[in-house]
């Protein structure tokens, strides 16, 4: 039989996909008038990503995607998690759509509907067009209602075809790992700046499915995809728990609480300090943001163990908003991936079961994102090993089966990645996909995990 053994039933309408995000994979930054992405400025800044690399040529998927559809199609894969790059629309962040990206998308779109698979794409995966940033991007309220006239314009265009919609992909990364760790574009180390643009992410969302809902075009269904981590203190210590909790409302709850509850959460003064300035919030946000969602979806690669680490609340504008006197640890039991993340299936079971308890009411989940890197390279043969990665992927699917066992609505599980692609500030050293790619002359070689998933699909369904 060509199968997995042993790999267990899902329910007949679970969704299988693979997701790709538009600055990792398309390349062609000029093509048909595209703009400038706060992304292209921070891979030109020298020393802010591994071996100087940029998202310039990526994987060429601009070009390629029938190669790549076709690649889908071998997987059996039911759905394609894609993202829409916001400067590709509208070069300086507002006015009317670029025809040569609307019909880029359309096309892919259409290509996608041909080949059976289902087109989930997320409007925002963290290109912001330098015109925005230059204005004071996510900091600024304007950003998000130019982000609802963007999703509104895309809406129209691709609406009549496509039935998941995602407004923001990792709202965490955008305004902490790129607003106070500095890690990722914009690249700065702030702590008000930080607070203001994951609140103004929010408003932006809300916004976003509000204009979309005005216009549907039939049973669209509209999402967010927050990344969760499942937290746990390291010890027993009281300082440990205490640390517990505020990186529990770091990574989860700042973003959880307004969208599945309508409020804000209670430890944030512990985790800021009592003299953070939340003025920038307005009457009406909480609502936006806890806009009702029809899906949710879930990016998770890793749990949290934490400690207590040496702390001192000093003027919170001037301080990291990401400094809160947490430190995470590895566990010593628990494997890691090339990029130093604990490996433990369990911990995605755990995230999905914490979100049913916290939040009733909880819409459908997605886990929009799941996969692990590697050094992958092809052998002499040509072949790409990767058994890493298929015990990853082995493992926590069956953590979300046993979850769905357990009685939390998944209704899906992408894989990241479908392709290697640029990993953002590590370059393309690190590699996520289930395909190789050889970046010198764009060929694609499926890896075992390739054949593996294709598999596993197979049994899943019986």
């Amino acid at each position: 039989m060509d199968g997995v053994a042993g790999f267990p039933v899902f329910p007949p309408d679970f969704r299988f996909g693979v997701a790709t995000a538009a600055y990792q994979v398309e390349g062609a930054v000029a093509a048909g008038g595209r703009g400038r992405s706060i992304w292209d400025t921070f891979a030109a800044t020298p020393g802010r990503v591994h071996g100087g690399d940029t998202g310039e040529v990526a994987c060429d998927h601009y070009h390629r995607y029938p190669e790549d559809i076709g690649l889908m199609r071998t997987l059996g894969v039911d759905a394609y998690r894609f993202s829409i790059a916001w400067p590709r629309i509208q070069p300086e962040g507002s006015g009317p759509g670029l025809a040569a990206g609307l019909d880029f998308y359309s096309r892919l779109v259409d290509e996608l509907l041909a080949a059976g698979i289902e087109p989930f794409p997320t409007l925002y995966h963290w290109d912001l067009p330098q015109a925005l940033e230059d204005r004071g991007g996510w900091r600024e309220r304007d950003t998000a209602q130019r982000f609802a006239d963007y999703a509104a314009l895309v809406h129209r265009r691709l609406g009549d075809r496509v039935g998941h919609w995602t407004t923001l992909n990792e709202p965490y990364c955008t305004a902490f790992v790129g607003h106070a760790e500095g890690r990722h574009a914009p690249g700065t180390r702030e702590g008000a700046g930080a607070l203001r643009a994951a609140h103004h992410l929010l408003v932006a969302h809300g916004l976003a499915v509000t204009a979309m809902r005005e216009q549907r075009h039939g049973d669209e269904r509209f999402g967010i995809t927050l990344n969760l981590n499942s937290v746990r203190p390291a010890g027993d210590d009281p300082a440990d728990l205490a640390a517990a909790r505020r990186q529990e409302c770091l990574s989860n709850r700042v973003f959880t609480d307004p969208v599945l509850a309508g409020r804000h959460p209670e430890a944030e003064q512990e985790t800021w300090g009592e003299l953070t300035d939340f003025g920038f919030r307005r009457d009406g946000d909480l609502a936006l943001a806890s806009t009702p969602l029809d899906f949710l979806g879930v990016n998770n690669y890793f749990p949290e163990y934490v400690r207590a680490a040496p702390h001192e609340q000093p003027d919170p504008v001037r301080r990291d908003a990401a400094d809160i006197g947490a430190a995470k640890v590895h566990p010593e039991w628990a494997g890691a991936t090339t990029m130093g993340w604990p490996v433990e299936p369990a911990g995605l079971g755990r995230v999905l079961r914490w979100l049913r308890a916290e939040y009733p009411g909880l819409p459908p989940i997605h886990v929009t994102e799941n996969g692990t890197s590697g050094f992958d390279e092809p052998d002499e043969a040509g072949r790409v090993a990767d058994p890493h990665r298929i015990g990853y992927l082995d493992g926590h699917l069956r953590a979300v089966r046993e979850a769905i066992a357990d009685g939390v609505d998944v209704r899906g599980y992408f894989c990241w990645s479908l392709l290697d692609n640029f990993e953002w500030a590590h370059g393309y050293r690190q590699r996520f996909g289930l395909v190789h790619v050889d970046y010198a002359d764009q060929r694609r070689t499926p890896k075992d995990s390739f054949d593996w998933y294709r598999r596993a699909i197979r049994t899943a369904r019986g």
